[in-house]
């Protein structure tokens, strides 16, 4: 069981590590939240690139390094690399910074939920990391109930098992 909080993290250094599909969502998240975000990669997703460039993303073109995360108040370890996302918890660790790795739940300080914007209301579902992608379908049947006021979410809610093998998803 998690303690579910909302961050204020406007003006606070958050580092992703990675510049994949999934560090693009992580980053575009965190500047929706008006974090100051720095990415750490080689190479970045073309969807980064032109955040970089237009200055709401500091880049550090380069292999992560255990000094990248000196003044970060988060961690965000995406690579394609076990290993170094491994290194990036462990770094975290070493300085009392929250890391969420995208590939190992279990190294996760804090997991990152579902979430539904429906004017100032902020819904956020989350399986505690066993299944992404049933908590992605819990949200969406919740934005189809807030728009048409039916009861498919609940339906959906009470028809699922969170550890469900047929859930396991991304």
């Amino acid at each position: 069981m998690h303690y579910a909080a909302f961050l204020n993290l406007r003006n606070k250094a958050c580092v992703v590590v990675g510049g994949g599909t999934i560090a693009t969502r992580k980053v575009q998240k965190l500047l929706q939240a008006k974090a100051d975000v720095t990415v750490i990669s080689p190479d970045v997703h073309p969807n980064l690139e032109g955040l970089i460039a237009n200055g709401r993303v500091r880049h550090l073109a380069r292999a992560y390094q255990p000094t990248d995360l000196a003044h970060a108040t988060l961690a965000f370890a995406a690579t394609d690399n076990r290993a170094v996302n491994a290194s990036v918890a462990r770094d975290a660790a070493a300085s009392g910074i929250w890391c969420n790795v995208a590939d190992d739940r279990e190294a996760c300080d804090f997991m990152v939920p579902a979430v539904h914007q429906h004017g100032k209301v902020q819904i956020a579902i989350s399986t505690s990391g066993h299944s992404p992608a049933l908590a992605k379908r819990l949200r969406e049947a919740l934005e189809e109930d807030l728009a048409d006021g039916g009861r498919r979410f609940y339906d959906l809610l009470t028809s699922c098992q969170i550890d469900d093998p047929q859930q396991a998803g991304d």
